[in-house]
């Protein structure tokens, strides 16, 4: 019908342009307008005053007034706009994937709270992850050393290069920070018997803690920089260049997170007699993260527990299925042991460790805060306990070589 006959305006942009572009005079009150007109604030002569109104706000603005009407149905097909994007729901995510991404390699751990991406190269991978980015869950891709060149990460090689550098050494059970020479670090990473020992004779668990770091990592290792950074899962949000990548486009005058890299080298627990600690207690980051396991070392000497013995002691742990059958995979190298925890869930965290506090009989200071202090590493017992009082349940990851896990910014975590 011609567009003075047809009353129901804005359901097209057709219908909008044919209706309301001759209402939008200086003024008018008669074109359905949900908000005032926008008038250009100058004239030709400098001087300040109204001109005529901003056709194109305006139109937006009568696009927000006249909704389509519940009666009528929209002249766009929008099934046909979404044939290709799944609905955003965590039963689709979940059970349905499989006819959206049929051409993605992928399984569901921890209770199909963590994706697992198997073929790290697939280039459609990023689809699959957007939807479960969106629902804020930890991802895994596996395969990233298979892009890299691996004599860089190999733990003499870093000594070779920099054992002469100075950098803070984190002793992991006492918090007990040093400056030391970096090469006294690396020289006991794969051998015991070099490694620093505690009053009772105890080997020390220590760690490298965040050495380099940012710029210091570019300029002091660039080939190692441009190895990681060519390796990233999913560039297009990992990559610092990466088109979906939020927090590298930020204006310059926001105050950044520090985005990294930053290299994380520690012993394991597997040489120690306490099993009970980690080497990065339970804390939050405030950007989004990866980390990728480039090298894991196998340490020789007396009192270290045979591979058999560490794989023993990860089946120990609440896994999923499919870690454990990847245990048992002789290929697979196993080297770091998460757990994960939702952000919702921090509250209830933070409480049950001040509860802990108290029955231990620590202080607990109001001012004091136990995540961010990063000053628990929550034991099996502890976990137990948290899951039986608070209802809160630990994801457990296992990260083997070249495994990249992903999480969102706000996921507790310890290592």
């Amino acid at each position: 019908p011609p567009a003075s006959q047809n009353n129901e305006q804005g359901s097209t942009l057709r219908d909008l342009l044919t209706t309301t572009a001759g209402k939008l005079r200086l003024g008018s009150t008669d074109a359905g307008i949900a908000f005032a007109p926008v008038y250009s604030t100058g004239t030709a002569s400098g001087k300040s005053g109204r001109t005529m109104p901003n056709i194109l706000d305006d139109i937006i603005a009568s696009v927000v007034e006249n909704k389509i009407p519940p009666n009528r149905a929209p002249k766009i097909n929008i099934k046909s706009e979404i044939k290709d994007e799944p609905k955003d729901d965590k039963k689709c995510i979940q059970d349905e994937c499989s006819k959206w991404y049929s051409d993605i390699q992928y399984s569901w751990i921890c209770d199909k709270h963590v994706l697992w991406l198997r073929d790290h190269k697939n280039s459609n991978n990023w689809k699959l992850f957007k939807e479960c980015w969106k629902q804020g869950r930890p991802v895994l891709v596996s395969g990233m050393h298979k892009k890299m060149n691996f004599s860089l990460w190999k733990a003499e090689s870093i000594s070779l290069d920099f054992g002469n550098q100075q950098a803070d050494i984190l002793n992991c059970k006492d918090s007990i920070i040093s400056n030391t020479n970096v090469k006294e670090f690396w020289d006991g990473f794969e051998d015991v018997s070099k490694r620093q020992k505690v009053k009772n004779g105890e080997t020390a668990l220590l760690k490298l803690k965040d050495w380099p770091s940012g710029e210091d990592f570019k300029a002091m290792m660039p080939a190692r920089y441009e190895d990681l950074l060519k390796s990233l899962p999913l560039p297009e949000y990992c990559s610092p260049e990466g088109k979906l990548n939020l927090a590298s486009h930020l204006p310059g005058f926001f105050v950044r997170p520090d985005l990294g890299p930053r290299l994380c080298s520690a012993y394991g627990v597997a040489a120690t007699k306490d099993h009970d600690i980690g080497t990065t207690n339970l804390h939050i980051e405030v950007s989004d993260v990866v980390n990728i396991l480039v090298y894991v070392g196998i340490a020789k000497g007396n009192g270290v527990l045979s591979k058999s013995g560490v794989l023993k002691k990860l089946e120990e742990e609440d896994l999923d299925d499919l870690l454990r059958k990847r245990l048992k995979d002789s290929s697979e190298l196993p080297g770091a042991l998460w757990h994960i925890y939702a952000g919702k869930d921090a509250d209830k965290i933070r409480e049950f460790l001040q509860k802990i506090a108290k029955e231990q009989g620590l202080e607990v200071l109001p001012e004091h805060d136990p995540i961010r202090d990063q000053s628990w590493y929550v034991n099996k017992k502890l976990r137990q306990r948290l899951f039986e009082e608070y209802g809160v349940k630990t994801c457990t990851v296992i990260q083997f070589l070249g495994d990249a896990i992903i999480l969102p910014a706000g996921a507790l975590h310890q290592v």
